[in-house]
């Protein structure tokens, strides 16, 4: 049987994104096709052994440079630790470097899986400093090079493609992201809303995401001032890219408080059963990303019966039929490099048109909500998933 070394930052019990999520169960799903071995780096808490490994101790220091650093060695021991597998399959800027390590060390192919991509993330530089031209070199050397490219979406395919013109178009292949539909499934219990002090009799427009410029957190706040007053906005947002964004995110919310009721911020990252049972009470779960490849988190709300409205953007479009599942918004991005809306006030006003539409007509809503849920169990399935990358495994390996 065919072994393939998963290479990923992020793996259960340190999961804070949807490549974490990604991977979890990707590795579950495979194991039906091939011998997974995971190798994933070790938190600060975790034990640096077996196939977890941690970075260099010479590197330690706040330096934001360093950070990139520390990937890059924990990505020198990850290679070395691969020696014996069939394939490489590296997820994220984080761990590519190490696939493509490996390739070069032991002759093996390397699969990378795209959940992002760095040229379309430059507010990155605001958290790395000169590290990200670190995190950018790390993926386009491993895309350039690597046997096969895994893009979430077509949107990404064609992100790859102009962003890496040296990239062949015959590598790139689309493999959605998938969901455990047993584990996103509705939760009728309200233990968890009550709780966060969350009124389950009142409408609920819901956000769940990390706080960073990529998932739009801020234009939603903006949006709030334009919503529904009878509406409470619950924000399930943690882990801010940098001090400066978490400080403009807790200005906009403490300037909604004064003038609306309802304004529930859960800051820590909640465990899985807590996030579903909050998505199956939402009215309206809103993804405001200015970039999203693909958009997992618009496939767990729906997984649960929320109805979504969600930008126009990247692979949403693929996820979220608009009129049928929920509601899409046009971002129409401008000139500078991180894709901020031309007109934000045209945006924040959009999504609270889009989202008073709903809260105003439950019975749509509900109907967005079911037929999410279908959706996502006829199209989003792991098992679907891990039997296509199992395949484009089997075309590398002769």
């Amino acid at each position: 049987m065919t072994t393939v070394a998963l290479l990923t930052r992020e793996f259960p019990p340190h999961v804070y994104g949807g490549a974490g999520v990604h991977v979890e169960h990707l590795a579950a799903a495979l194991a039906e096709h091939v011998e997974v071995r995971v190798h994933r780096f070790a938190e600060s808490d975790a034990p640096r052994a077996g196939e977890t490994y941690g970075s260099w101790d010479a590197l330690r220091g706040d330096a934001p440079h360093l950070a990139a650093l520390r990937v890059m060695s924990t990505d020198l021991a990850m290679a070395a630790g691969v020696d014996g597998t069939d394939v490489a399959h590296s997820h994220t800027w984080y761990a590519n470097f190490a696939g493509h390590l490996a390739k070069l060390l032991y002759g093996i192919p390397h699969v990378c899986t795209t959940h992002s991509l760095e040229p379309l993330r430059p507010w990155k530089a605001e958290q790395l400093a000169g590290g990200y031209a670190l995190s950018s070199f790390c993926e386009r050397t491993a895309l350039e090079g690597a046997d096969r490219i895994i893009a979430v979406s077509a949107r990404m395919r064609d992100d790859i493609l102009r962003c890496y013109p040296a990239v062949d178009p015959q590598r790139v292949a689309v493999v959605h992201n998938g969901i455990d539909v047993t584990t996103y499934a509705p939760d009728p219990a309200r233990d968890v809303l009550d709780r966060h002090r969350i009124d389950p009799d009142r409408p609920m427009v819901v956000f769940v995401g990390r706080i960073t410029r990529q998932k739009g957190l801020v234009h939603l706040l903006e949006a709030a001032e334009f919503m529904d007053a009878g509406a409470q906005l619950v924000l399930c947002a943690g882990a801010p890219d940098t001090v400066e964004i978490a400080g403009e995110v807790r200005e906009h919310v403490e300037r909604l408080r004064a003038t609306r009721e309802g304004v529930v911020w859960i800051e820590q990252l909640l465990p899985r059963p807590e996030i579903v049972q909050i998505l199956s009470h939402a009215t309206v779960f809103v993804c405001p990303s200015i970039y999203e490849p693909f958009g997992l988190v618009n496939v767990e709300a729906m997984a649960c019966e929320a109805a979504v409205v969600a930008s126009r953007t990247g692979g949403i479009p693929e996820i979220v039929l608009h009129g049928e599942t929920g509601l899409l918004v046009d971002v129409d991005p401008g000139d500078d490099p991180y894709g901020t809306p031309r007109h934000p006030e045209r945006f924040a006003h959009a999504l609270a048109a889009a989202v008073n539409t709903l809260v105003a007509d439950p019975d749509r809503a509900r109907a967005f909500g079911r037929a999410g849920r279908q959706r996502v169990v006829d199209h989003f399935s792991w098992e679907s998933i891990a039997a296509r990358t199992a395949e484009i495994y089997a075309s590398l390996v002769t």
